[in-house]
């Protein structure tokens, strides 16, 4: 007997709230449903975040339910509250453009073709001829103050030294139309967001029941975090986004290879598409051999094959090896040798500069005495190659593809310079 798609997502961890479990769960058996999740251009990328509601979409569809993705051209112009102060508006035009990157960034993880293809909206569609008047009267109408006042991020908002925009405080009727505009078009049942969307997810399922007298669903899935309580998605690099430009593969695939023992099985779960067993498995292996890690290079090789590709997962692990000397650096691309140039802080030399000289730059070592003593001692490498000269000049026939060359003490150190020419 197949599972049924509530039990797996509740084994996957990705259930916080449901509006009614029962009654969607029934929902469900009685489908196929039409389900929606909205994506707000705030920024020219999704960070892995917003990768947890995409693939829960994704799982849905797999299930045989109708996806419907929003990019909000609309609700972009505002951004939904955030706990501490107000967003800073970007011009239309600006996020017009991020509404299109972000779309590019969502259509290769659905299907849009079967009976349940999914289908890209856009909510600027729906409120780019809408008055004032009209807002306040065919929608605004059914909002009441006191839930209004009551969410989470506002109630927080009015209490602090900031305060909260109308502008803002609005946003929640914005999200709560685009439901309702779904409803209408697409008999869209069901909306899903993170916890932390958990009042504007409401605010939709309440406006559908005044307006239409219907009953349908949302559900939340939990905010991810660090097994210490701590945040997930960040690096000392800062947020780690999806678009490659923004985080390179390579350091996309780095952030979860580091990823704690602690951590990683869930992580497994919520990330991936890897089956029960698949991932019971893995379990064992991190509490009999967590030194060989191969739960976290599982993870780190199915993430970053799901949104880069498994040509440029392929490249982040050949750059993981050949950058501590366990695999070849020439057959490194310019753009994988860019990431790792940007992951590790890759700093342009002086012409004249010696090996001493670059070990010092790429924070390898703390003083050029300590360069010269690791280059005599024999643990001094360019590009993977011993040298025992501290007064080696590096130049242009060092330089690997896209004019980088590689810097490493002993087995571990490791830093990325680039020669003058």
């Amino acid at each position: 007997m197949t599972e049924h798609l509530l039990d797996e997502l509740a084994w996957r961890g990705l259930i916080s709230q449901t509006t009614d479990e029962d009654e969607l769960r029934a929902a469900l058996d009685a489908g196929p449903i039409t389900l929606y999740c909205g994506f707000d251009p705030t920024a020219p990328s999704l960070h892995i975040g917003n990768l947890v509601q995409i693939l829960t979409v994704r799982r849905f569809q797999l299930a045989g339910n109708k996806p419907l993705m929003l990019v909000g051209g609309a609700t972009g112009l505002i951004g939904d509250p955030k706990m501490a102060g107000e967003r800073t508006l970007n011009p239309v035009e600006v996020v017009h453009q991020w509404v299109e990157r972000i779309r590019g960034q969502i259509e290769p993880f659905m299907s849009f073709e079967g009976e349940n293809a999914a289908r890209m909206v856009n909510n600027f569609e729906w409120t780019k001829d809408m008055s004032a008047i009209e807002l306040l009267r065919d929608v605004g109408k059914y909002f009441r103050m006191g839930t209004m006042l009551a969410k989470d991020t506002v109630a927080r908002r009015l209490n602090s030294d900031d305060g909260i925009s109308y502008t803002e405080f609005s946003y929640q009727v914005l999200q709560g139309m685009d439901f309702l505009e779904l409803y209408r078009r697409y008999g869209c049942t069901m909306q899903t967001g993170g916890s932390d969307q958990w009042g504007n997810l409401t605010s939709g399922t309440e406006l559908i029941r005044k307006a239409e007298g219907r009953s349908v669903h949302a559900m939340a899935t939990p905010l991810i975090t660090k097994a210490d309580g701590t945040k997930f998605g960040k690096t000392e690099s800062g947020t780690v986004w999806l678009d490659a430009a923004m985080t390179s593969p390579y350091a996309f695939y780095q952030f979860w290879l580091n990823q704690a023992d602690a951590d990683v099985i869930g992580y497994l779960k919520v990330f991936t598409f890897l089956t029960r067993e698949e991932i019971s498995a893995l379990e064992v292996k991190v509490a009999e051999e967590p030194f060989r890690r191969e739960a976290q290079r599982t993870l780190a090789w199915e993430v970053t094959s799901l949104v880069h590709g498994d040509d440029a997962a392929q490249g982040a692990v050949d750059a993981s090896q050949a950058l501590f000397g366990r695999g070849e650096l020439t057959t490194l691309s310019a753009d994988t040798l860019g990431g790792c140039a940007q992951e590790l802080g890759g700093v342009a030399l002086e012409a004249g500069a010696t090996v001493t000289d670059a070990l010092v730059a790429a924070a390898i070592v703390d003083s050029k005495s300590a360069a010269r003593r690791a280059v005599q001692e024999g643990g001094a490498y360019v590009n993977n190659e011993r040298v025992d000269d501290p007064e080696l000049v590096l130049g242009a026939d060092h330089a690997l593809a896209g004019g980088w060359a590689v810097v490493r003490r002993g087995k571990k150190s490791v830093g990325i310079v680039r020669p003058a020419a």
